[in-house]
């Protein structure tokens, strides 16, 4: 009866092609995780603008996004890196604070990425499609080169970008 299975220079061959194969497809996966990383936080900043846009439009009343680190107030500032914040846009901020709409964690706080802005914070306004205009952009570890937009237009409609809203090359810091 004759032996079956596979040799010991088989094996050996079949590893060394293995080895070869990994190294070669290495590059590639890493360059598309970022790929897919950067646009999950895309992604998630284009789905809070459009959330907060039409929750003004239902409540009757302006509504603020803002960066928040804490997930509990507006941190103010050009970094919305750590995550967002949804809340009523009331004369009486304290109030506002304490009750927010909604709380977006953002993937760029987990990853090497950030995720700056021009403004402090985006208002959207109540009864006219109105919004305060915006840029956010989002960089990684690539630098500008493989940086997104995230362009809030006078009507509060978003878009993605490659360059910023005066068409010039986007800057990573």
């Amino acid at each position: 009866m004759a032996a079956r299975g596979f040799t010991l220079i088989e094996l050996l061959v079949a590893v060394a092609l293995l080895a070869i194969l990994a190294t070669l497809a290495a590059p590639g996966l890493g360059e598309y995780l970022r790929n897919c990383r950067r646009a999950a936080t895309v992604n998630a900043l284009s789905h809070s603008i459009h959330t907060a846009r039409a929750l003004a439009s239902v409540r009757g009343r302006a509504v603020i996004l803002c960066p928040s680190a804490d997930a509990a107030n507006c941190t103010g500032g050009r970094d919305w890196s750590g995550g967002l914040l949804i809340r009523p846009d009331e004369p009486d901020a304290a109030a506002a604070r304490t009750s927010p709409l909604r709380r977006i964690q953002l993937a760029a706080a987990a990853g090497r990425q950030s995720v700056r802005s021009n403004r402090d914070s985006i208002r959207f306004a109540a009864l006219s499609p109105a919004a305060t205009t915006a840029t956010l952009i989002v960089c990684d570890d690539r630098g500008a080169s493989a940086a997104r937009a995230i362009i809030v237009s006078r009507t509060g409609r978003p878009r993605v970008s490659e360059r910023d809203a005066s068409g010039r090359k986007l800057q990573c810091p």
